[in-house]
């Protein structure tokens, strides 16, 4: 998922972080960056769960995206630290519980939280949410997102049918039984407007 709205979302709803949200690219970066504000939240992608498709005749999955914001907090006095953490969480799910980042996702959902480390100066608290989208489209108007989705695309249009019947019976008494004698009693034809 695209990490703008999420951000957008956090910086416009969680006035406790005054708007100290950024993207973070690894924890331990984080956690050795002595000049990080605080308090601040930093966004980190994490990773997708694809599961089986349901469809028989489509190739489309269920993906499960999850994401991680991790909060650094001042730790000088630990007892004030954990009271903001305890606020500073429920801003998040606030802002980001039943959030559609994006038309295409559901919403976002909590899934747990747990305390990384904390020492005499900064504390840090990774929260992990998720939201999932279908790999495949719903629409035949909507562009291919599969390379099945691309096959089915290039065939031609179909616009209609001939049906040349050749019955069993009756069957030519000159040829095998019983079976069709290669005459054709019957045609029918149907023309598909799309």
């Amino acid at each position: 998922m695209k990490i703008t709205p999420i951000l957008t979302q956090l910086r416009g709803q969680c006035p406790g972080l005054a708007n100290h949200v950024s993207v973070g690219v690894d924890l331990a970066l984080l956690q050795g960056d002595s000049d990080l504000p605080t308090p601040s939240a930093h966004v980190l992608p994490l990773a997708d769960l694809a599961s089986s498709g349901r469809a028989q005749n489509l190739a489309t999955q269920p993906i499960r995206e999850r994401f991680e914001i991790v909060l650094v907090l001042d730790a000088t006095d630990a007892t004030k630290a954990l009271d903001l953490l305890h606020d500073l969480r429920a801003e998040l799910w606030r802002a980001l519980v039943g959030f559609k980042p994006d038309s295409t996702y559901s919403a976002i959902v909590y899934d747990g939280g747990e305390l990384v480390s904390i020492n005499s100066s900064r504390l840090f608290y990774r929260l992990r949410f998720y939201a999932e989208f279908q790999l495949g489209r719903n629409l035949p108007s909507q562009p291919a997102e599969s390379w099945h989705e691309r096959e089915l695309d290039a065939l031609s249009s179909f616009t209609g049918m001939t049906v040349r019947v050749d019955a069993i019976d009756p069957a030519d008494p000159n040829l095998q039984r019983p079976g069709p004698d290669g005459r054709v009693e019957m045609t029918f034809s149907g023309d598909v407007t799309p």
